[in-house]
């Protein structure tokens, strides 16, 4: 495989890390924020349940499964931009392995 340039190499886990921190702080406010303002969110209705109660029961979750996805298709879009392309590093490879 081929070295990759370090300002590269920077800027590729400068916006990896970016998007780590972004999802962590989504999966903060819909978990915990959800619980803070429990009170006021209790006068909504979802479903026929207060918001509060949907949020906790399955909204975190769906809005979990829904980071994954945004992850995927962010990361490839990262590894796109900075070069990093699977397919084209087995080809550079060619099936050879690295002893470290």
């Amino acid at each position: 495989m081929k070295k990759i340039e370090k300002n590269v190499a920077d800027g590729y886990f400068r916006a990896r890390t970016t998007m780590i921190v972004i999802y962590l702080a989504i999966g903060f406010l819909v978990s915990y924020g959800v619980v803070l303002f429990a009170e006021p969110l209790s006068t909504i209705t979802f479903n026929h349940f207060p918001l509060h109660y949907y949020m906790g029961a399955q909204g975190a979750v769906l809005t979990f499964i829904i980071l994954l996805f945004v992850n995927a298709v962010v990361s490839d879009k990262i590894d796109k931009k900075y070069g990093i392309d699977a397919k084209k590093n087995e080809s550079i490879s060619a099936g050879k392995t690295l002893d470290h």
